[in-house]
């Protein structure tokens, strides 16, 4: 490790952690976040709604298996930074196409190792949410924390605009039953394939839309998906799901899609003091009353008192760890909606029914077979 160059991690709050630089050397700034998953690192890096976030990875061990190109949520990384314990710039996979190093330089992020990620991650813990600077290129603290103090919190900030699609596009499979409008939030691309994989042509619609580009493909049903950023800051995404609820077809929500769908019906969405981020975490289905091991990643929720206040939803699931509010369905429609990832990539297929629960719902509102 001698010929490594040394970085710095500073916390709003002060606190710094020494160690050694990884991918880009630079200086990257982010609210600061952790995962628990012990695996499916490069989904995670890729999956948009982590944009904006220097994320923490509990696993002591990140790089060692490289990188599959195949295996990406999006066309690139969307963490703002990368902080972990041991980083391999060799990997022993047989189908590892290249390095987590090479992969880091060619999308410009920089990252930081060698430093005590269980301490960090404790100390997060007991801190709550809050931004952070990375610099491989200087250790003058005081220029650090000036620049530090010019990153917006998150709480308020509308991300969705700088990862979604500003083209339509689809996906079509051989046999395709149904027809769904699937508006970009910050989709994982392993949502779209889900759809595809039952049976559905999906087509992904700008951010911007309206609900006329949405109809005009004719779509049996609508999916809400996952996104970075405050749900509450996106005013026009809140409108425009009103106006796809009052349809009176299928609709399926997922993470910020959820959180955009509770807004859109009068209910609230808070900001977590640390968020769920991970691929191990318990969540029980009021329905039937069975558990599932789930794929998160947010760091806002519905508010739960905003849910007994209101006749129009019912709670469906929530987190057995603290309680929260973890899917809804809206009273007498065929509109349901989940804080976790079902699509699961990486991480458990324990949820992965709910696909299947969206398509039957578009079955039986169309009478298609």
């Amino acid at each position: 490790m001698e010929d490594k160059k040394a970085a710095v991690l500073l916390l709003e709050d002060g606190t710094v952690f020494n160690g050694v630089a990884i991918g880009k050397i630079g200086t990257t700034t982010g609210e600061i976040a952790f995962n628990t998953g012990m695996t499916g690192y490069q989904e995670v890096f890729t999956d948009p709604s982590y944009y904006g976030q220097v994320l923490v990875m509990t696993s002591a061990h990140i790089g060692n298996y490289g990188v599959h190109l195949e295996e990406v949520e999006s066309k690139s990384m969307k963490i703002a930074g990368m902080i972990i314990k041991k980083f391999s710039e060799g990997y022993s996979r047989p189908s590892g196409e290249r390095s987590l190093q090479d992969y880091m330089i060619e999308d410009n992020k920089v990252g930081i190792s060698d430093i005590d990620t269980r301490a960090l991650v404790r100390h997060i813990r007991s801190k709550g949410a809050m931004n952070c600077i990375i610099s491989s290129e200087s250790s003058d603290l005081e220029m650090l924390k000036t620049k530090l103090n010019a990153v917006p919190s998150m709480d308020g900030l509308e991300l969705s605009s700088k990862v979604a699609t500003k083209e339509a596009y689809e996906l079509k499979p051989d046999i395709a039953t149904y027809k769904v409008s699937l508006i970009d939030f910050g989709v994982k691309q392993s949502i779209v394939t889900c759809l595809a994989d039952r049976g559905c042509h999906v087509k992904v619609f700008p951010l911007d839309s309206t609900i006329e580009d949405l109809n005009s493909f004719g779509p049996d049903g609508y999916m809400l998906p996952n996104g970075p950023g405050d749900p509450s800051a996106m005013p026009k995404s809140i409108d425009l799901v009103k106006d796809i609820v009052n349809q009176n077809k299928p609709v399926f929500g997922i993470c910020l899609g959820h959180q955009i769908l509770g807004l859109s019906q009068g209910l609230t969405t808070e900001k977590m003091f640390n968020g769920h981020r991970g691929i191990n975490h318990p969540i029980k289905n009021l329905k039937t009353g069975k558990g599932e091991i789930t794929s998160q990643n947010h760091g806002f929720v519905i508010s739960k008192e905003s849910t007994t206040q209101n006749d129009k939803i019912n709670v469906t699931h929530i987190h057995l760890n603290d309680d929260t509010v973890a899917g809804i369905e809206l009273v007498g429609k065929d509109v349901f909606s989940v804080q976790y990832h079902p699509e699961a990539s990486a991480g458990p297929h324990d949820s992965r029914y709910l696909f299947d629960q969206f398509v039957d719902n578009m079955k039986q509102a169309s009478g298609k077979k």
